[in-house]
């Protein structure tokens, strides 16, 4: 087969034919065998490449759950409480035990994170991947082929807006399972009796915009909190000579959106319509700024272990794919 020369090429005839603006950015044509070929290899590499970080992100996402669900659980019973429930994070975790034991008080609605966490961390690193994609696209990495923290952020934040769909109605399921145990009379049955149950009676009340209620706030959440999160993550993995044990004090980034965690957390267990403005005002009028923050204590104490936990199981999952695929 000969090669097309410059003069004659598909490629050379469309950039004589179009405006300069419009032909500097159109993709190459592959024109031979071999440039088919290398398309394709690069096009599989690609996946590959996206498939390894959406099964290292949901095993991550596991080991995340595994650590952190008893200090999130601490975390969504002080938010949701009425006031003089609870005087702190260890009368929490007294009174969760003494009611269900060790096992039920601590992991209570453990059940939909672990069913929702590997597709939802999963979508984020997949996310994050496309995001740098992205980035790249619009401004080239430096010569040495490294990101900025701007470049970063921007990825991170494009990952939340994925994983939003996943995460928003397992995080509704999650705090309902959470607080319906502390809200129950003595000798009152449940209302629900499982993450399934919750999804089938939100359903059959309010169908889907009942099930994603809090979407908006979710996204208003993770989406500078993902931002700071990756930051932290790949200024850290820069920074470490010994990479995969290394994981970055992430703890600090969800901080300035823990308001808004809060209003997702009583506007998904509010029982009948609400809305995130009367939620707001609501908890401004219990306390002042000071009401949107109860379980603070107990949220940061959960990101340190939960996210070493989740960037240490992503980085042993890249390294035994290396290891098995190559």
């Amino acid at each position: 087969m000969s090669t097309p020369t410059p003069s004659n090429s598909v490629n050379q005839k469309l950039h004589d034919t179009l405006p300069a603006p419009v032909a500097d950015h159109l993709p190459h044509i592959p024109e031979t065998r071999d440039e088919v070929k290398a398309d394709v290899k690069a096009a599989a590499n690609g996946l590959g490449a996206q498939l390894r970080s959406f099964a290292a992100g949901g095993f991550g996402g596991i080991c995340a759950v595994v650590v952190g669900h008893p200090f999130d659980l601490v975390k969504v019973r002080m938010q949701t409480a009425e006031r003089g429930v609870y005087s702190s994070a260890v009368d929490v975790v007294r009174k969760s035990v003494a009611r269900d034991g060790l096992r039920r008080g601590l992991y209570a609605g453990v059940s939909a994170p672990l069913v929702g966490v590997t597709p939802m961390f999963a979508v984020s690193f997949w996310g994050y991947d496309l995001g740098k994609q992205l980035v790249t696209k619009i401004a080239p990495p430096s010569a040495d082929g490294s990101l900025t923290i701007a470049q970063i952020s921007t990825a991170g934040f494009f990952s939340a807006i994925p994983m939003t769909a996943i995460t928003a109605p397992f995080e509704r399921v999650k705090v309902i399972l959470q607080v319906q145990g502390s809200r129950l009379k003595p000798g009152e049955e449940p209302k629900y009796k499982g993450g399934v149950d919750v999804v089938r009676q939100l359903y059959a009340e309010g169908g889907l915009r009942s099930v994603f209620r809090g979407s908006a706030a979710t996204l208003a959440r993770d989406g500078p909190g993902s931002a700071a999160y990756f930051a932290a993550y790949e200024g850290i993995c820069l920074c470490s000579p010994s990479r995969p044990l290394e994981a970055p004090p992430a703890w600090p980034c969800g901080s300035p959106v823990f308001p808004v965690d809060t209003v997702k957390s009583r506007l998904q267990t509010a029982e009948g319509n609400v809305t995130l403005s009367s939620v707001v005002r609501e908890l401004y009028a219990r306390g002042g700024v000071k009401a949107f923050f109860p379980g603070f204590g107990p949220a940061l104490a959960r990101a340190v272990p939960a996210n070493a936990a989740t960037f240490l199981g992503v980085e042993l999952a890249h390294q035994a794919m290396r290891k098995t695929f190559g």
